[in-house]
């Protein structure tokens, strides 16, 4: 294979759309916590490696599953790329992580393997459990705290921020897997959505979604800013619209979408409030 093909076959696997999300909600975190260039820019790399892990992990792992419900839509699936190839690619991303991790230091390196290890437990097996919400509550519930414990000096962020951030994590991962749960039944995963059903896990990611949004609208002491108003409306209509269409066509991808929408606005409109991170 062209060197040209290996790299756009890999980048296709590696779940490019939360892997991207992923690392410009990092950056965006770090410029509102302060951090200088160079350890900002190390922050985002330690995130963006551990996508590129967990996003290839999971193809590698799930391969005879979406062969077997021909997920065309996987280059591992369309023979493009060898599973070996893409386990590989795994691996060096996780020790690229981690490397990244050590010149990060404690706590904040710390803080970035947990999240990533978290998200390669629920590739393994976590995800056909009830628990499989937790690794998404606990990465992105961490993600701010990652960024403000690289700092100088290391500290936590507020709690309603890493509230937020777990509630739209858990969402995420109700949104990410509400179009598979016919596909992930017939090969034997039987997470949280699966358990409660199609209607109440579109319904319940956007209860989720709402909590965020009022988190970060009242959490923040002091008054209530407009623009958090202003985000928080913006929100819940596009909650409001994922939902209606996710319960019109679970199958739809759209919903993962407005997660990632709303996390943008989120972080916005928490910019634009002032407040610190």
């Amino acid at each position: 294979m062209a060197p040209s093909a290996l790299i756009r076959a890999l980048a296709l696997s590696c779940h490019p759309i939360p892997t991207l999300a992923v690392t410009a909600v990092s950056g965006g975190l770090v410029a509102l916590a302060g951090l200088p260039v160079g350890r900002g820019a190390l922050v985002v790399a330690t995130v963006f490696t551990g996508q590129l892990s967990i996003g290839w992990s999971n193809d590698y792992l799930d391969v005879e599953r979406d062969r077997a419900v021909h997920r065309s839509d996987k280059p591992i699936v369309r023979g493009e790329l060898e599973p070996r190839v893409v386990g590989i690619a795994a691996v060096i991303g996780l020790l690229s992580t981690i490397a990244l991790a050590v010149a990060l230091g404690w706590p904040g390196g710390a803080a970035a393997v947990v999240t990533v290890f978290g998200a390669w437990a629920y590739n393994l097996g976590l995800k056909a459990t009830v628990l499989s919400w937790l690794p998404y509550a606990v990465a992105f519930g961490l993600a701010p705290a990652v960024v403000t414990l690289s700092a100088s000096p290391a500290r936590w962020p507020g709690a309603w921020v890493l509230i937020a951030c777990a509630l739209l994590g858990v969402a995420a991962h109700l949104a990410n897997v509400l179009p598979d749960l016919g596909d992930d039944a017939a090969t034997g995963i039987r997470g949280l959505p699966h358990w409660i059903g199609a209607k109440a896990t579109a319904l319940t990611t956007a209860a989720l979604l709402l909590a965020a949004s009022g988190v970060i609208l009242f959490g923040p002491a002091g008054r209530f800013d407009p623009w958090r108003w202003v985000g928080f409306a913006a929100a819940v209509l596009v909650a409001g619209a994922a939902t209606r269409l996710a319960h019109r066509d679970p199958s739809s991808r759209n919903f993962f979408l407005a997660i990632i929408l709303i996390a943008a606005i989120d972080l916005v409109s928490f910019a634009f409030s002032g407040v610190r991170l």
